[in-house]
């Protein structure tokens, strides 16, 4: 097992409003991983869990959504491990759109 990209993506909107935009753009999340489609989410409170399918491999993924910050992890399988900088330097950089 890979150890997990994990960061912080800070906001203004309040815990509500930054929900409500994650929500709103699902879609987005999965091109964070290169080919990825969201295959299935939920809510569990404020944690929405997904999975990106990309390359006949399979990404579990949770954002928290906080006051302040969306605490996100990726838990990348071994092949993509291979791309974990470049996906996180991705998602450091398109993340924040998602609050917008």
């Amino acid at each position: 097992m890979t150890a997990p990209i994990e960061l912080d993506l800070p906001h203004k909107l309040g815990r509500a409003a930054a929900r409500a935009r994650i929500e709103q753009g699902i879609g987005r999340l999965a091109s964070f991983i290169p080919g990825g489609t969201v295959s299935e989410h939920h809510w569990d409170g404020d944690t929405l869990s997904f999975s990106v399918e990309a390359m006949g491999q399979r990404v579990v993924s949770r954002l928290t959504v906080l006051d302040d910050k969306v605490h996100a992890v990726f838990d990348l399988p071994p092949f993509l491990a291979l791309f974990a900088d470049k996906i996180r330097a991705k998602l450091a950089k398109e993340g924040p759109k998602l609050l917008e």
